[in-house]
């Protein structure tokens, strides 16, 4: 007999890339044309993850949905001019593209859930060349976002794969919990916006400090 699909799905920003920098710079003009004072740097990394307007509702709770509409507005408006500068920042971590090839040598199915939109997503995987290793692509844009299990969901009827077989790879609280919410295991990863004490009381199954340990770990 055959061994069993198995899945793993990808978190995007701080799991695979390490977005931060242009989401930062993005919420700082949104908060300059809008003309509301901004939070500061570590609050805004506490919400990557999260589909844009319930992040931006997380940073700037005391303002209103005008408000919020509004930022989200300027912060698509610069973060897509962002991408067409030559010097954007969006790299890769460390050993991540080793890890797809492994897995996808071994057999493995890969799929990413994001709180970034589908059209970010896609320029991210094309921009870095992994568009080709990953067989189910779930965003913020496609119904409800994290910790909402429907993402992962949607990742395990397209892939044909049992809960028991698939696994979460991400660097959030938010990560964890759709995990738990949707009864597959969690890897928590360390080098992410979120810090380990945080993933392991949200329910990290595991935690990894660099992404090659996940092809042991998969195994």
């Amino acid at each position: 007999m055959s061994d069993p699909l198995k899945l793993a799905i990808f978190d995007c920003d701080g799991t695979l890339v390490d977005g931060q920098h242009m989401i930062i710079s993005a919420m700082k003009y949104a908060s300059d044309r809008c003309k509301i004072p901004y939070p500061g740097d570590e609050q805004v990394r506490r919400i990557v993850g999260l589909s844009l307007l319930e992040a931006i509702s997380h940073v700037y709770p005391q303002h209103t949905d005008n408000d919020h509409q509004l930022l989200r507005t300027e912060f698509i408006d610069h973060f897509q001019y962002l991408r067409t500068q030559d010097d954007h920042e969006e790299p890769l971590f460390d050993g991540i593209r080793e890890t797809i090839e492994t897995l996808n040598d071994m057999g493995v199915l890969l799929g990413v859930a994001t709180g970034k939109s589908t059209r970010g997503l896609k320029n991210t995987l094309m921009n870095h060349g992994l568009t080709e290793y990953f067989i189910t692509l779930n965003t913020a844009d496609d119904g409800p976002g994290k910790p909402h299990p429907s993402m992962i969901n949607v990742a395990l009827s397209d892939a044909g794969v049992d809960r028991e077989n698939a696994i979460m790879i991400g660097d959030t609280t938010f990560d964890m919990v759709m995990a738990k919410n949707a009864g597959v295991k969690s890897v928590g990863v360390t080098w992410g916006y979120h810090p380990e004490h945080e993933l392991k009381s949200s329910g990290a199954d595991h935690i990894i400090d660099h992404i090659s340990e996940l092809v042991e770990l998969v195994k």
